[in-house]
C-alpha cells in the first residue's frame, strides 16, 4: 500500500515539475491580469465612444420586449452588456493574435526554413562525402592496375603475409619450412 502511495506521489511530483504545467499556470495568471486591463479599456474608452452615438453608456442600452419596461413590469433585454462583452472578447482576441500568435508563427516559420536549409546543406555534405569516397575507391582500384582480380589470392586483405599458408606451414603452398 505504501508503494502505491509513493508511486502516486512520485507521479504527481513529476506531473507538477513538467515545464508545460508551470507555463500553463503562468499563462492563467497573466491572462487574468490581462482580462482586467482589457475590461477597463472597454468600459473606460470603448463603451463611451460607442455610447457617444446615443445618449447613454453602452452597458445601459436595453430594449423592451413586452410592455412598458418600468420597474418590474415588462421584459427587458440588456443588449448593451452583451455588446460590451463581445467587444471585450474581440479586443482580447485581436491583441492575443497580433501581439502573440502572429509573431510566434513568423518565428516558427523562420526556424523551419532555417532547419530545412540546414538539412539541405547536411544532405549535400553527405552526398559530397560519398562522391569523394567513391573517387578514392576508384583511384585505388586504378592504381592496382590490371593484375587486380586475375590472381586468386589477391583482393581485399590479401597482400604479402596475409595469404593462406604463407610461412605458416599449412595450406596448399606449404613448403619445407612448414613440414
Amino acid at each position: 500500500m505504501s508503494e502505491d502511495k509513493t508511486s502516486v506521489m512520485a507521479g504527481f511530483k513529476a506531473f507538477l515539475m513538467r515545464g508545460n504545467v508551470i507555463d500553463l499556470a503562468v499563462a492563467v495568471v497573466i491572462g487574468a491580469a490581462f482580462t482586467n486591463i482589457v475590461n477597463s479599456v472597454v468600459k473606460g474608452v470603448i463603451n463611451p465612444l460607442v455610447g457617444a452615438f446615443g445618449t447613454k453608456n453602452l452597458e445601459s442600452y436595453s430594449s423592451c420586449l413586452k410592455g412598458p419596461c418600468t420597474g418590474d413590469s415588462g421584459i427587458q433585454i440588456l443588449w448593451g452588456g452583451v455588446l460590451s462583452a463581445v467587444l471585450s472578447f474581440l479586443i482580447t482576441a485581436a491583441v492575443v493574435y497580433f501581439l502573440m500568435v502572429l509573431p510566434m508563427a513568423k518565428i516558427l516559420a523562420r526556424r523551419a526554413a532555417h532547419d530545412k536549409a540546414k538539412e539541405g546543406v547536411r544532405e549535400t555534405m553527405e552526398v559530397s562525402e560519398l562522391e569523394v569516397l567513391k573517387e578514392i575507391r576508384d583511384t585505388l582500384i586504378a592504381q592496382r592496375g590490371p593484375s587486380s582480380g586475375s590472381h586468386p589470392d589477391t583482393g581485399p586483405g590479401t597482400g604479402p603475409g596475409s595469404g593462406p599458408g604463407f610461412g605458416t606451414g599449412s595450406g596448399p603452398t606449404a613448403g619445407p619450412a612448414g613440414s
